[in-house]
């Protein structure tokens, strides 16, 4: 077995991006990860809190037939947990990234078959943001559509962002124009590396009825402690 393989490579606009699997010497186990430059964007060793991203946010989702968008695919965790809520009836998983939904239809990550043959999947390659601010929202087929859960994991924290054109989205007016796009009690949950904001959270409050930040804690094997990361989550 390889202990190191690039599995894809590809310039971007913003840089050279490639997937990339390891074998981690203390776990002895496969590594999946993605780089940006010289960035690490993301890595299956810690995928708990993607998880818990659709969990959390679907457990307050109403109905026996939901239809979901997940906006950023990544190394596919998040969608993966939320088709397996047998409410999930469809799911359009947003990604402004080529490479990214190229790699899930290649299967070259292990979630990847889970994702992309089941029938209620459909990738869209789309800038998330554009579609939350539009009036069209989220589904070309569609315009006008509406969902009861929207599940975000694109940004590392509403203030660390991967790109300045998606701070207006973290606004009143951002967030506004994305629960046009939710059902009557329609959820949005957002995936966060920091621990819970009061800032965000009043933000929030100014858009949604009830806001919950849920601080979910993963063992760091690294550290030999514990890690955390926050999934928010607004009806």
């Amino acid at each position: 077995m390889r202990r190191f393989e690039e599995l894809a490579w590809s310039e971007t606009p913003r840089g050279e991006i490639s997937l990339r699997r390891r074998v981690e010497p203390t776990l002895e186990v496969d590594v999946y990860e993605v780089k940006l430059g010289d960035e690490f964007l993301m890595s299956s060793l810690f995928t708990v809190a993607e998880i818990e991203l659709a969990r959390l946010g679907l457990a307050q989702a109403k109905g026996e037939s939901l239809d979901v968008v997940v906006g950023g695919l990544g190394l596919g965790c998040t969608a993966r947990a939320a088709l397996e809520d047998g409410r999930v009836r469809s799911m359009i998983v947003v990604d402004a990234m080529p490479e990214v939904i190229d790699w899930h239809e290649r299967e070259l990550l292990p979630d990847a078959p889970a994702v992309v043959r089941d029938e209620r999947t459909r990738l869209l390659l789309a800038n998330f943001f554009e579609l939350a601010g539009s009036s069209e929202g989220f589904d070309p087929q569609a315009p006008g559509r509406t969902f009861d859960a929207v599940l975000l994991d694109i940004d590392h924290t509403p203030h660390h962002l991967l790109h300045p054109d998606h701070a207006p989205f973290y606004s009143v007016d951002g967030l506004r124009r994305l629960k046009a796009h939710l059902r009557t009690d329609g959820v949005f949950a957002l995936w966060s590396d920091d621990p819970p904001d009061e800032d965000f959270m009043t933000l929030l409050r100014q858009v949604f009825g009830q806001v919950d930040a849920h601080v979910v804690t993963f063992a760091n094997f690294l550290t030999g402690g514990e890690s955390s990361n926050t999934v928010y989550v607004s009806v």
